[in-house]
């Protein structure tokens, strides 16, 4: 053994490895994911209907696997071994987008490997981090938020850089090109991913599950792939027929609410209390990723058909971005306020002052709200239908400062209230309660479906205006209902802590 791998690594030596996989995992997803719905719509000829509730059948799967993807971790393989399979998958993914195709299920079928390689990376991804500071609750909320920045760097890059560089190849190459030479992007981002991690490796050797410290079983890894295969074929399905996609996505709800009540009536004393303040606090991140899911649907659309590319100041132009550039504007957000409210955790646990993650959640419920009022004030701002780029970067604000106090804490809530031996299915778990979420979100991102003959911005600018303003509503709802649930998590809350 080499002097090198017997010196003590510090915490957050082992925790920047896995942050700095995630950053470039998040570079290839959302690189993929700023262009799908505009590819579906402008490249394949799909309606927005059509279009959104595929994406969202997609972002539900890619939610959803990661419930297999922890067990698989947990028992099979090893969490460092199914995360590092994972990234390897998803590379095969993304480059498989790269090639110039225009057929459908040549497209479903990429999309279900990269659901597959999303499963297996993403939960023991996240359960690595809490592996390392499983224990000390003064750590692991600002750990969880600073991990959440860590991997929008890769995320805001890939944003702003593929929209580029699917009109630069479009405009010299012809569009095929333009798209799939775009989607390259993150295909290479999954590579240097990978690279970087094999040389990191060694950091998180005190880390991982029971399989991690055994050699790999061949013959776990060949069932492990076989059914990675048979996924991938039954996601095309899914994707291509919505009446599957809608079976699949109700029967993953009522499944894992089956499992958490199963789980609380058959837990220990000391257990009961966090598994019900986990299960009361997956439902209203249930009602969060419905709004999140219009980042990529309605909005996405919204900024194509409505919203003026140009950035002004005091009547001097700026700049000018592609409609895609603007989801950038999420993760830009998630960056400058993750160090600020990680800085306040902290600050706050050092005066001794407890603000429960419930609070947190309720909090976060506050802001969407009023993002989404933004973007529903945005008529009133408008020029022939064309509302202005600063009402995107308010909008994108609040709604990326509410994403950090639920979605952002979502992970730390689990890892704050599930048993120890249950926590990778519980990852698994938060996944698949989020990913639903994110297809019903389609469901009500085509509200404001657009005809495919209407072109005139004055005509589509009402349809997305009201629907926002009805989701600033619905969110000011969930807030009320956080209000009145206060009382009781607070209990369990203590409860939790008094045998834990």
């Amino acid at each position: 053994m080499s002097e090198k791998s017997q010196q003590p690594v510090s915490q957050t030596r082992s925790f920047a490895t896995i942050c700095l996989i995630e950053v470039w995992e998040r570079f290839g997803f959302y690189g993929m994911q700023a262009l799908i719905v505009y590819f579906m719509v402008q490249r394949l000829g799909f309606e927005d209907k059509r279009a959104t509730l595929v994406w969202s059948a997609a972002a539900a799967l890619i939610y959803v696997s990661p419930a297999i993807g922890g067990w698989v971790g947990d028992r099979i393989l090893g969490t460092k071994r199914t995360m590092t399979l994972g990234a390897i998958i998803l590379s095969i993914g993304y480059g498989l987008m790269t090639i110039p195709t225009s057929d459908t299920w040549f497209l479903f079928y990429s999309l279900g490997v990269i659901v597959v390689g999303n499963g297996l990376f993403k939960p023991n991804a996240g359960n690595i981090v809490r592996m390392i500071y499983h224990g000390d609750d003064a750590k692991i909320d600002s750990a969880f938020t600073i991990y959440y920045m860590a991997v929008n760097v890769g995320s805001t890059v890939s944003m702003l850089l593929s929209p580029v560089i699917k009109e630069v190849l479009s405009k010299k190459y012809g569009t095929d090109i333009g798209w799939h030479g775009a989607f390259s992007v993150s295909c290479v981002g999954l590579l240097i991913g990978l690279a970087q991690y094999f040389v990191m490796q060694h950091t998180l050797k005190l880390y991982g599950s029971e399989p991690d410290k055994k050699p790999l079983n061949l013959t776990n890894l060949f069932v492990v792939l076989l059914m990675s295969a048979v996924t991938v074929v039954i996601s095309a399905y899914i994707l291509n027929y919505e009446s599957l996609a809608r079976l699949f996505v109700y029967g993953a709800i009522l499944v894992i609410l089956g499992i958490f009540i199963y789980l609380i009536a058959n837990s220990d004393h000391k257990e009961k209390a966090g598994l019900i303040v986990a299960l009361i606090l997956t439902v209203q991140t249930v009602f969060f990723f419905v709004f999140y899911q219009q980042m990529s649907t309605s909005l996405a659309l919204f900024a194509l058909r409505n919203v003026d590319a140009n950035f002004y100041l005091f009547g001097h132009k700026l700049w000018t971005w592609q409609p895609a550039q603007f989801m950038a504007l999420n993760p830009i957000w998630i960056m400058l306020l993750s160090p600020l409210l990680a800085w306040l955790y902290n600050w706050v646990h050092k005066k001794n002052i407890n603000f429960p993650i419930a609070v947190k959640f309720m909090l976060g419920f506050v802001v969407v709200a009023l993002g989404f009022f933004i973007f529903g004030f945005a008529g009133e701002y408008a020029v022939n239908g064309k509302t202005s780029s600063w009402i995107m970067i308010w909008g994108y604000g609040a709604y990326s400062l509410g994403e950090l106090l639920v979605s952002g804490l979502g992970l730390a809530m689990i890892a704050r209230y599930a048993p120890a031996r249950m926590a990778g299915f519980m990852m698994g778990a938060y996944f698949v309660a989020s990913g639903s979420s994110q297809y019903l979100g389609g469901i009500v991102a085509n509200f404001a479906s657009v005809p495919k003959n209407l072109t005139d911005p004055l005509q589509s600018l009402p349809i997305y205006t009201d629907l926002f303003t009805k989701l600033g509503i619905a969110a000011v709802v969930c807030t009320l209902i956080s209000l009145a649930l206060l009382p009781k998590m607070n209990k369990l809350t203590q409860e939790h802590q008094a045998h834990n």
